[in-house]
């Protein structure tokens, strides 16, 4: 890639007017459009600004270069996530485990829904994963299945919260990106997204001594 790996990540600046909203927006719906078809390798500010019809001047006034429109869709999509995650595991409606299996369901069907944006942006992400702005989107989503961690272990030791956290997220991201890498059937969706929960609880029973 053409950009340094600690390139600016940071929008220029905000929008603040209907018509400048407006415009970020189909930049955006454009990024997505030519990152699904062109890839990572392709995706540049040219082929952005004439996907949304606009000016390569009028790109750089709100982003800085490619790092930060990728970062963009991906703290979005973060942010998209994180919100799945609160709404669906601090519902007090429901017993813990039922909502770890809603979330197991969404997150798989989230995935399979927009895999090849997904895929695109895991390439991409040497560009700002590590960057402050990244972990600070991150943790966020961390913090919901920790506090949801305290509930459904409320006996387990810190230690050993944290363990079923990572484990619980990190299967999330390994499993979901290599199942949506092929296209995938309602029936299948749904099916996996039993195995899946079915294994989570099992695991989290024995954690708690249930089983």
């Amino acid at each position: 890639m053409a950009e340094r790996r600690h390139a600016q990540i940071s929008s220029r600046k905000q929008p603040q007017q209907a018509r400048s909203m407006e415009l970020v927006e189909s930049v955006l719906d454009a990024a997505v459009q030519v990152l699904a078809t062109e890839g990572t390798q392709r995706f540049t500010m040219a082929r952005v600004a004439e996907r949304a019809g606009v000016s390569i001047g009028s790109l750089y006034q709100y982003f800085p270069n490619k790092a930060a429109i990728l970062f963009r869709l991906q703290t979005d999509e973060w942010r998209e996530t994180t919100a799945m995650l609160r709404n669906t595991l601090d519902d007090a409606s429901k017993p813990p485990l039922a909502r770890l299996r809603v979330l197991t369901h969404a997150f798989i069907r989230s995935e399979c829904a927009e895999a090849s944006v997904r895929i695109a942006l895991d390439d991409a992400a040497p560009l700002y994963r590590d960057a402050p702005e990244a972990a600070e989107v991150r943790q966020a989503g961390n913090d919901i299945l920790q506090r949801f961690m305290r509930e459904v272990l409320p006996n387990a030791t810190n230690d050993e919260r944290t363990l079923a956290g990572d484990l619980i997220r990190t299967t999330f991201g390994a499993v979901g990106k290599t199942f949506s890498e092929t296209p995938r059937s309602d029936v299948e969706i749904a099916a996996y997204g039993d195995a899946m929960a079915n294994m989570f609880e099992a695991y989290l029973l024995r954690l708690s001594g249930s089983i």
